[in-house]
């Protein structure tokens, strides 16, 4: 439970602490009916998500949220995975805290906060790309992430979502990534009377060059397609022009999405400097160690590197080119996932562009067409209103 503490000095010379509630918790339910398809996750346990009903004025309208956690390229990864909260139902905890985008306080949230909303659990290592008729014996692995996605699609219609006036298809980091590839296929699942959007958060990994120069992260996606047969998932506007793999980066796929998207990112995302910029495999020496832990640890050197990362990932960007129907919230912190923290999403104190403009307002007045917000911002440390990660 995340809380705040408001103290007030009483006349009777006492102070009093009211605590005001920022989060709400929100119990896991198993999607056992998933089973029979063969939606599952990688140990062949049923798929989770956890739900919130809408009410009032929102209670027509959906947002679903699709968590990440990485992905596994091949078996040896993928075991890694597959018995822990990220490759079963089985390991994870029985309930989220909602906040943020996910909050149900008008004051916090005030475009979504009635809204149905459904937070998706990711336990399938595909970025719910992935689909694998096959189960090997020896590692009884299953990749299943694409059957995932449709089943709780079709679940959720059952609860309502068929009859929706409004939906925002949201994910965070590798789910952030799965929006991306899905958007348009998601808007085809819905009726064409329903408005339906797509958030991307933190999903627009790069490929980008290891300190070491060489292409790990390019190596690593083309692996997670073939592992996971996801290239039949991918658009075809892409495969039909380049390998599979490299149709697992946005750069090379959003420009073809018909669907309204908003690209929300950190352009120095802490996730792509520490895994694809400097992961451990091309720092040795651990000379980026302290570095990849706090921003402020940085040298003058490590801080000129990460600025041509930024100015790679600003071109990479480029490539979605810019249409009226696209948002874009580019932040110069050093951070992933924003918009389903409070502090980061709405609040006093939180991350701001072109002056004053939150993260959730500006999602909220593209999506109700307000505004077609589109904001990157200047290099690091210009903004002050970040919340850079701090990591142990």
């Amino acid at each position: 439970m995340v809380a705040e503490k408001l103290c007030l000095f009483l006349a009777i010379g006492v102070f009093l602490c009211l605590t005001q509630v920022e989060s709400y918790r929100v119990d896991i339910t198993y999607l056992k009916s998933a089973v029979a398809k063969g939606a599952v996750c990688m140990d062949g346990s049923p798929p989770a998500y956890h739900f919130s009903p809408g009410f009032g004025k929102g209670s027509s309208n959906w947002l679903l949220l699709f968590e990440g956690g990485g992905w596994c390229n091949n078996a040896t990864t993928c075991l890694a995975k597959r018995d822990g909260r990220l490759g079963s139902s089985k390991a994870m905890v029985k309930y989220k805290s909602f906040s943020g985008i996910l909050s149900n306080k008008a004051s916090k949230n005030p475009d979504f906060y009635d809204w149905n909303k459904a937070r998706v659990r990711y336990c399938d290592g595909s970025s719910y790309t992935g689909d694998v008729e096959a189960v090997d014996p020896a590692t009884k692995l299953h990749f299943r992430g694409n059957r995932i996605f449709h089943a709780m699609i079709h679940h959720f219609k059952t609860m309502g979502l068929s009859n929706a006036k409004n939906v925002l298809l949201a994910g965070c980091s590798a789910g952030g990534l799965g929006v991306i590839l899905q958007c348009d296929h998601f808007r085809n699942l819905m009726p064409p009377t329903t408005n339906v959007k797509c958030l991307a958060d933190a999903g627009y990994f790069i490929n980008a060059k290891t300190v070491a120069g060489t292409s790990q992260i390019e190596e690593i996606y083309a692996d997670v397609v073939r592992t996971h047969n996801s290239a039949k998932v991918l658009p075809k506007y892409c495969t039909s022009k380049m390998s599979p793999g490299l149709c697992f980066f946005p750069e090379n796929v959003v420009a073809g999405i018909k669907t309204p998207l908003f690209i929300l990112n950190a352009a120095y995302d802490s996730w792509q400097i520490k895994n694809i910029l400097a992961p451990g495999v091309a720092d040795p020496h651990g000379k980026w160690r302290n570095c990849k832990k706090n921003i402020k640890n940085c040298s003058s050197a490590q801080i000129g590197v990460m600025q041509s990362y930024r100015q790679n990932f600003l071109h990479a960007l480029s490539k979605a080119g810019r249409p009226t129907s696209r948002g874009m919230f580019i932040n110069s912190c050093y951070a992933h996932c924003q918009a389903g923290v409070q502090s980061t999403w709405m609040d006093v104190g939180s991350p701001v562009l072109s002056g004053k403009t939150t993260i959730g307002k500006a999602v909220g007045d593209w999506y109700f067409d307000r505004d077609h917000f589109k904001a990157i911002d200047c290099p690091y440390p210009c903004d002050k209103s970040c919340h850079n990660r701090e990591f142990d």
